[in-house]
């Protein structure tokens, strides 16, 4: 059989302007999507080779080794069972002859069909050698699937009338099918376009109408003809260039959701630089930079120490080698925006954050919590009592948590909710509170995401985990519990980060206390149930992605939670003397006998209870194996207790190690559950004190295979 010819398929769709926020996604799902149903009919040779195009108004993708003719396939069908197929007398029935027929294959013989077993009764199969689809047929399929409405992220459909007048829904009006194989055009449709070999080129700087030799060239075609960069990634890397040349020795504030929304409003970027007044300068940075951002898509510039520098960087979608005139418009659009920021400042300095906090009681939490005031009580409260546990003064953490949410009261917060938190801390400075609680109105709110800073005052620690456990206790309290992937007052994100913070700062602090601490701030609100139980349980199951993510292996992880911590402290020191512990040659042995002495112990509860009380009688140790199980076991839990003395789990855990010989002979030689009950009971109290030395860092019987 000859192989199908092979080509470069390109299929492009050219659309009026794509929300610049989807495009991405968008381009891979389309991408991505049409790619598999291509694969899926067998019309790609080999493993899928592609790339994505996606501008401001096209989606495009170009897919190596695609088939004009899919290879045939061979087909094994079940006809119908023998007992239909054949009559009393062996003959051919009518409802074969019918089957067969609208098979395909009205003239075959019934000496050509297969007999064989269905798995239940015997029937008649036909093997036959299918023709395989064409491109046209297959891409035309694929097509119609892609695009069909709810196959594709996005984010608002658009409905509109075709110029036949039919009406189809898009994201946006589609204007132009491009499709090539090779340099054949494949006639196939889309929203009642009929496929062809011509685009358009950038909007102001080409001639418009672009036509395509060969899927193969259509990167550079745009490029060097239609004064297009098709390529999202590569438009976006050379935004990238660009904004760094021009910085010189300024740094970029270009955050990634910042460069993916400009590289989706452009088809050829070009840089260009523009200055704002001075004056402007005197209002917080984060006002300026923001206001550029969200506002205009300018790059704010930096000097190294992070000072803003009263020059900004634009991306335009025109290169002229005179471009004063876009330069200055962008200046004179963003003064007026500049100026805003600064009257909301100066505004609101005249205010105290100490007056606004009473007109927090206008201003809902939730309507079984309370008032934003309600809660800020609570908060002053809670973080009073937090301070202590983490060297913090409790006066300035009540302090802090009093004025933490009053700037969501000011203009600037109202205009830009990113800066609450933020302009809290501007504002706290100007009316002479201390440092500390200044920098409390911004770090209560860290970590604000994964990776994010921890606070790194005192105070603001104190703050923040009060802040993040009033959520937590409140809103569990209420019954609004995360549910799959509904979690709306991001319980999980708060959970996570009082545990970053416990972990991370290594503070001794009990979690259970502090959840019981936070419980009893909602004593006026009764519809709050305590959920301190059920909220250390979604601690440790945070705890345990949290640290699957850090890369602890799963047993490691329940040996040292199952013992149900509550102070998270030396949580990673324990998990790496676990892992330590792993690679010791006695260590599976030593796991294994941790297990089962736990199980004998709990199959003698009543006994095992009254064991862990005793002690061990040296005079009841009449068998050898059980002396020098003792004898060895005083050795070494005083080496382990003085290695935990010190934190340090590794050689608390190693030491145990000397321990594999002898409680590998007592297994061997000693009957636990001796008939004498005085032999028993000493034998239990020997497992119970041993079994306390071996998880005294760790559970280490969840290491056994």
């Amino acid at each position: 059989m000859n192989q199908a010819p092979q080509a470069t398929l390109l299929v492009e769709l050219l659309t009026e302007e794509l929300p610049p926020k989807a495009l991405a996604r968008l381009s891979d799902a389309f991408a991505q999507n049409l790619v598999d149903r291509l694969a899926a009919r067998d019309l790609i040779d080999g493993t899928p080779s592609f790339e994505r195009f996606a501008t401001p108004r096209r989606l495009a993708v170009l897919v190596k080794n695609v088939r004009e003719v899919a290879p045939e396939k061979h087909v094994r069908e079940k006809v119908l069972p023998v007992s239909v197929a054949l009559d009393a007398n062996g003959q051919p029935t009518a409802p074969l002859a019918k089957k067969l027929a609208a098979l395909g294959f009205p003239d075959m013989a019934i000496a050509d069909l297969e007999r064989a077993s269905d798995g239940k009764a015997e029937a008649f199969f036909l093997r036959y050698a299918a023709p395989g689809a064409t491109l046209a047929e297959g891409l035309q399929a694929a097509l119609d699937e892609v695009l069909a409405l709810g196959k594709l992220p996005i984010p608002k459909v658009m409905t509109y009338q075709r110029p036949d007048g039919a009406s189809v829904q898009f994201v946006r009006p589609v204007q132009r099918l491009t499709v090539l194989h090779g340099d054949q055009v494949v006639p196939v449709t889309a929203f009642g376009i009929d496929a062809g070999d011509t685009t358009l080129g950038h909007r102001f700087m080409s001639d418009g109408l672009v036509g395509l030799l060969h899927a193969d060239d259509y990167a550079e075609t745009l490029r060097t003809k239609g004064r297009v960069m098709a390529s999202f990634d590569a438009r976006r890397a050379s935004i990238v260039e660009q904004l760094n040349a021009h910085a010189h020795d300024d740094r970029v504030v270009m955050p990634d959701a910042l460069l993916d929304e400009v590289t989706a409003l452009v088809e050829w970027p070009v840089v260009y630089e523009c200055r704002f007044d001075d004056q402007f300068l005197q209002v917080p940075q984060e006002c300026l930079i923001l206001t550029m951002q969200t506002n205009q898509k300018y790059f704010a510039l930096t000097d190294h120490s992070g000072k803003l520098r009263s020059r900004f960087l634009i991306v335009s979608n025109i290169d002229t080698q005179t471009p004063g005139e876009i330069v200055e418009g962008n200046e004179r659009v963003v003064r007026p925006r500049l100026a805003d920021a600064k009257f909301f400042f100066e505004q609101d300095k005249k205010r105290p954050l100490a007056d606004r906090v009473p007109l927090l009681a206008n201003v809902v939490y939730h309507n079984k919590l309370g008032s934003q005031l309600e809660r800020v009580q609570r908060l002053e409260a809670l973080a009073r009592v937090v301070a202590p546990f983490v060297s913090a003064d409790p006066a300035l953490a009540a302090r802090a948590a009093r004025l933490a949410k009053a700037d969501l009261l000011t203009d600037m917060v109202g205009e830009f909710p990113e800066l609450q938190g933020t302009m809290g801390t501007y504002y706290a400075r100007h009316d002479g509170e201390a440092e500390e609680v200044a920098l409390a109105c911004t770090e209560h709110y860290q970590p604000r995401f994964s990776g994010d800073a921890l606070p790194a005052t005192a105070v603001g620690t104190a703050v923040a985990l009060a802040d993040k456990l009033e959520t937590l206790v409140g809103i569990w309290g209420i019954g609004l519990v995360p549910t799959g992937e509904k979690d709306p007052f991001a319980l999980r994100r708060h959970a996570l980060g009082v545990l970053r913070i416990l972990i991370e700062k290594q503070l001794p602090v009990d979690l259970v206390a502090l959840l019981r601490e936070a419980v009893g701030c909602f004593s006026a609100t009764p519809q709050v149930a305590d959920c301190t139980d059920a909220l250390y349980a979604f601690f440790m199951d945070r705890l345990r992605g949290l640290l699957r993510e850090r890369g602890h292996a799963a047993s490691e992880i329940e040996a040292v939670l199952s013992q149900q911590p509550s102070k998270l402290d030396d949580i990673v020191a324990r998990l790496d003397a676990v892992r330590e512990f792993s690679a010791l040659p006695e260590a599976g042995a030593l796991a294994a006998a941790n297990k089962r002495i736990a199980n004998i112990l709990k199959k003698s509860e009543a006994d095992a209870a009254a064991a862990a009380a005793a002690t061990v009688q040296p005079a009841l140790l009449v068998e050898p194996a059980e002396r020098s199980l003792n004898e060895e076991l005083k050795k070494v839990a005083p080496a382990v207790q003085a290695q935990l003395g010190q934190r340090d789990y590794t050689r608390a855990l190693s030491a145990l190690a000397a321990l594999r010989e002898p409680v590998d002979t007592f297994f061997n030689d000693v009957m636990v559950n001796a008939e004498d009950s005085a032999l028993r009971q000493n034998r239990l109290a020997l497992l119970a004190e041993l079994h306390a030395q071996m998880n005294c860092v760790a559970d280490i019987s969840k290491l056994a295979a």
